[in-house]
């Protein structure tokens, strides 16, 4: 197909069939994507088992396919650029579902991570390009709802991932959780190579390839990565290696940022920074990622640890909420046209803040009837969030600068994600040593509170048939259990509060975005 005169807005090259079939092909690419980076943790234990891997080497399954996508994502703007659109993203499809197959096919632990490093690689395309590509050749009045599609993907796959890999490692086996993928990556790349075609921009790369830059993000942005996810097993800095780590994230990201504003033709155009709106949606999605997946790693730890539910039945408490997400979009797709997006932001943060804050009440006798209403808050919440916030901040990017930008905000969105797991669980740890040594205080064999709840242990024991002797010894684990278990809830607390914290800080930086409605930023050209 020829290319569009680029005195004309690209969604005018397309029927308005062809947008939603290149719509569903992109939105299967995605689902692919943001499924795999959580729906293989739940698959863990029986991959440990078969390819005799300790927790500490299959941990390197997941943060290999995150810190290839994190890499790549940024790159996505350039590679779209330098090879073509059409032809990057069902390259990356390709790669995505040949990985998959690779990956369940590899019985030796080094060929696994190698694959899933390869489908990380691939899938950041199917994030990024695939967000760039839709606000492109849509016009601006359905952007909305087209953004709500897209986004019940990206927000609803993390809840949805961990469900699904419960059910399928069940009741078959762990290849299967990759094995899934291959229809679904077989009909995305067909419609794409089908129906998709090359920006009006066309390829606008010149020069030689930023070896430099691309170098400096692989090790900057590769070691930060590493760092958030192996820091908090490994001690944070007590460890040599996230030390160096950390060190050789921080010179070569500065030596990068450096380096790309210098060159005329950078890998990552980090110009479109200067965009007041954009800048401030980028800090904004970092602080939604930390939410996001910060929030689906510490409520199915919390499930899971204290109240004892297993993966799937933690997965199922969590659904409702991934349900409100996937409810509330097209219902924020409408309002998009009719409200400033900054107004719906501000709605979406507020929810969250409640959310978080409603889940401080939780206890060791908190179950899924206590949890359902938050989470639906929470779910609708999200929903709220990123159909406005991707339209704010997107909305006045125009050509290459729309597929760079896309790149940059999704991996500070996934930056902020790993940020989110990294903290919180570091967070928790902390929280739960210092609520112990807080409760222990107050604990001791001169406390008549303490001597009475004992007697009764005791006698509860002995009235089942034990010793006096293996009585007192029991009914004191006990107490230390009950006290841990305490402890551990004050800390998850504390975690909710500091994500509802971070929620109020950045409601300031909904100022810095544009006052008007989205499908008024982008007003096609006279006589579309």
């Amino acid at each position: 197909m020829a290319q569009a005169p680029t005195d004309r807005a690209e969604y005018a090259e397309y029927s308005s069939a062809t947008r939603w079939i290149i719509l569903l092909a992109l939105m299967l690419g995605t689902l692919m994507q943001v499924i795999d980076t959580s729906i293989v943790n739940v698959a863990i234990p029986q991959m440990m088992g078969n390819l005799g891997a300790t927790l500490e080497q299959i941990g390197w399954v997941s943060t290999g396919y995150i810190i290839a996508n994190v890499i790549f994502l940024p790159l996505t703007g350039w590679l779209s650029s330098t090879f073509g659109r059409k032809r990057y993203l069902t390259a990356s499809i390709v790669i995505f579902t040949i990985a998959s197959f690779l990956c369940g096919t590899a019985h030796t632990l080094p060929l696994l991570i190698f694959y899933r490093i390869l489908q990380g690689a691939g899938g950041a395309a199917l994030l990024s390009t695939a967000q760039a590509t839709m606000m492109q050749i849509f016009p601006p009045h359905q952007l909305g709802m087209v953004q709500a599609v897209y986004g019940i993907g990206v927000m609803v796959g993390p809840t949805v991932g961990p469900t699904l890999g419960g059910w399928i490692t069940d009741n078959y086996s762990w290849p299967w959780v990759f094995f899934i993928n291959i229809p679904i990556g077989i009909i995305a790349a067909i419609l794409t190579m089908m129906f998709v075609h090359d920006s009006p921009n066309g390829k606008t790369h010149h020069g030689g390839m930023d070896f430099v830059g691309i170098g400096l993000l692989a090790i900057g942005l590769g070691s930060m990565q590493t760092v958030l996810e192996k820091g908090n097993h490994e001690g944070w800095f007590s460890s040599s290696m996230i030390v160096w780590l950390t060190i050789s994230s921080v010179i070569a990201l500065i030596a990068f940022v450096m380096w790309e504003l210098k060159i005329e033709h950078p890998a990552v155009n980090l110009r479109v920074l200067k965009n007041r709106g954009f800048a401030a949606g980028t800090v904004v999605a970092t602080v939604v990622g930390f939410g996001l997946f910060g929030g689906i790693f510490i409520i199915p730890v919390f499930l899971q640890q204290l109240r004892h539910y297993s993966a799937e039945q933690s997965g199922w408490i969590i659904f409702p909420g991934a349900m409100a997400t996937a409810i509330i979009m097209p219902v924020v797709g409408k309002l998009v046209s009719k409200f400033p997006a900054r107004n719906l932001v501000a709605i979406g943060a507020i929810g969250f803040i409640i959310s978080s804050f409603a889940m401080r009440t939780i206890t060791m006798d908190t179950g899924p009837e206590h949890l359902f209403w938050p989470l639906v808050l929470r779910g609708a919440s999200l929903g709220f969030l990123f159909v406005p916030l991707t339209l704010a901040t997107l909305i006045s990017l125009k050509g290459k600068d729309m597929a760079d930008g896309t790149g940059l905000f999704n991996v500070f969105r996934q930056i902020g994600g790993s940020a989110g797991i990294a903290f919180l669980s570091t967070l928790v740890d902390h929280r739960t040593n210092f609520h112990r040594a807080a409760l222990i205080e107050h604990i001791s064999v001169y406390n008549a509170a303490t001597i009475e709840r004992l007697n009764l242990l005791v006698k509860g024991l002995m009235s089942k048939g034990f010793a006096l002797p293996i009585a007192r010894q029991q009914a004191v684990t006990i107490l230390d259990r009950t006290v841990q278990g305490q402890a551990a809830v004050m800390a998850y607390e504390d975690a909710f509060i500091v994500v509802g914290m971070l929620f109020i800080l950045i409601l300031p930086l909904l100022l810095l975005f544009k006052a008007g409605k989205p499908s008024q930023m982008q007003k096609p050209p006279v006589g579309e």
